[in-house]
């Protein structure tokens, strides 16, 4: 990654993953694929696991999040783990039950719900697929058949409202999100009715029975892909950059890796933009299970895990708020981060990100190792941030951890915009991070 020409080609990557994740579901089934390319062997949650020192494992929870790992060639409980954590899902559109609607007796519409907090008014006037997964009935009640689900066509679309009708739109409008942001999927007519419209179109799209379709996971999401941009080609303009950026570094950093006394860990875990606290989030007991199970595999006990814990450190990876450069009063006066200046350290007094002196320095310190240029964020003082997994998780295994991101404008809007640049410097810092 040492010219241009090589970062655009990195960043076509990450644009190339994204496009095969629309959903959460399907992000992890891009990373699993891309993790057994490396040699990467899948592990079940049910089994008993055989670890071998320097393996390369995976395991999967939901079918949304994934944990992916290398072992050490030292035990645990003396080199510890080295962690690093994304998140899966972003900020969306997700199609409650039975959501068939008509309107104005011709207007067929689709029900949904927000997931997340996404900027409402930049999802509107788009062509809107369709994906997730679907639940289908199986020979065991306990354990029904899924599917994922893609339909790769702009199939939807949430109208905006005629300037000519709302004369105040320029100055700001609140959308409802019962109302006004529902999308249009077609015109009622004898091949199109409201009834079961919906689980028609995913049994075709599946070559199932309607009747075999029990349930469905399904999330809105943009169908044009993301662009390199600007004038030197120096932008990433794309939906899902927060967290799948991340995601994308990891996974290329642990894929590379060699094993080294350490074992080095991916963890990207879904539901973070509605708080984490699920099965399969980032405050749930999945991370912390698995590595204990690792420490147990190398013939150690809850002691050992403990003193693994100890030894261990963790890089909690999502966005940043980059400096914007139309409202930059919004950002604080001294502390004021750049897209293509490097990744970026996030701090809060509240704690709502994890770094402190002592974490932040390993970080910065491994930026300087890699050549890394690094920058620091944090709110102004009469504004509220955001929050990650960094605390969340932390809480759970008490262990050193970083809050730290790639800087973007536009977060959470259906369209992000990230610097090329920092995709690669953010890549050599987990490289690095890994070697260690």
């Amino acid at each position: 990654m040492d010219s241009i020409t090589t970062e655009v080609q990195f960043a076509q990557e990450l644009l190339d993953f994204i496009e095969e994740s629309p959903t959460a579901f399907h992000a992890v089934e891009a990373v699993k694929v891309r993790l057994k390319r490396s040699g990467f062997s899948e592990l079940k949650e049910s089994d008993k696991w055989q670890l071998q020192p320097g393996g390369k494992y995976f395991v999967i929870k939901n079918q949304s999040a994934i944990i992916g790992f290398v072992i050490g060639t030292k035990p645990a409980v003396d080199s510890g783990f080295h962690i690093i954590a994304a998140h899966t899902d972003s900020s969306a559109f997700r199609i409650k039950p039975a959501p068939e609607m008509r309107s104005e007796g011709k207007y067929l519409k689709l029900n949904t719900e927000v997931y997340g907090g996404p900027i409402l008014n930049t999802w509107l006037d788009r062509p809107l697929g369709i994906a997730g997964r679907v639940t289908l009935a199986s020979d065991n009640i306990m354990y029904p058949a899924t599917k994922l689900v893609n339909l790769n066509k702009p199939v939807l679309i949430i109208p905006n409202l005629a300037i000519h009708m709302n004369r105040e739109v320029n100055k700001g409008v609140e959308l409802n999100a019962q109302k006004d942001t529902l999308p249009l999927i077609g015109m009622l007519e004898e091949t199109l009715t409201k009834d079961n419209c919906l689980l028609t179109l995913l049994a075709k799209e599946l070559d199932v029975a309607v009747s075999e379709i029990i349930d469905f996971d399904l999330f809105l999401y943009e169908m044009d892909k993301g662009k390199i941009i600007g004038l030197h080609d120096e932008f990433i303009s794309s939906g899902r950059l927060d967290d799948l950026a991340m995601v994308h570094a990891g996974l290329a950093a642990l894929s590379k890796t060699e094993a080294s006394s350490s074992t080095k860990v991916l963890a990207a875990f879904d539901n973070e933009e509605v708080g984490s606290r699920t099965k399969q989030g980032g405050d749930s007991e999945f991370l912390a299970s698995v590595l204990e199970r690792i420490a147990i595999a190398a013939g150690g006990g809850r002691e050992d895990y403990f003193r693994a814990l100890a030894n261990s450190f963790m890089i909690s990876a999502d966005l940043a708020h980059a400096v914007h450069p139309n409202q930059g009063d919004k950002h604080d006066p001294i502390n004021r981060p750049l897209l293509n200046h490097g990744p970026v350290i996030k701090f809060s007094a509240n704690q709502s990100y994890t770094s402190d002196s002592d974490s932040a320095a390993v970080y910065e310190e491994i930026c300087k190792k890699a050549q890394v240029p690094v920058q620091k964020f944090v709110n102004r003082s009469d504004l509220r941030g955001g929050s990650t997994i960094g605390p969340i998780s932390a809480s759970h295994l008490a262990i050193r951890c970083v809050d730290m991101g790639t800087p973007i404008l536009a977060m959470h809007s259906i369209r992000e915009l990230a610097g090329v640049l920092d995709h690669t410097y953010v890549t050599k810092s987990f490289a690095l991070f890994y070697e260690l």
